[in-house]
């Protein structure tokens, strides 16, 4: 497995962990924000905490707060696999 998918492996975790229905499978279209979301603003609120925790572990910064980062059509937080693209792109920028 590279370290790209491992990385999106470990994003796609975090978000799992914190649903309720635990039979929901992560995929890269699934909505994180707006009216088809799978996590609600608590929830999405404790998934970046546990990205932060997540990226000091591997040795860098993630930084989830952006002007943009609410916003429907540019948000890292559309898709869980924007969200670990965005992710990935702080990690590789920072080593």
């Amino acid at each position: 497995m590279s370290s790209t998918d491992q990385i999106k492996a470990a994003v796609f975790a975090q978000i799992s962990q914190l649903l309720e229905d635990k039979s929901i499978v992560i995929t890269d279209d699934m909505a994180l924000i707006g009216g088809e979301s799978v996590l609600d603003s608590m929830k999405l609120v404790e998934l970046c905490l546990a990205l932060e925790d997540k990226a000091g572990d591997l040795g860098f910064e993630f930084d989830w707060t952006s002007e943009a980062a609410m916003s429907r059509s540019r948000s890292m937080f559309r898709t869980a696999g924007s969200l670990a693209a965005e992710f990935l792109s702080q990690m590789e920028a920072q080593k």
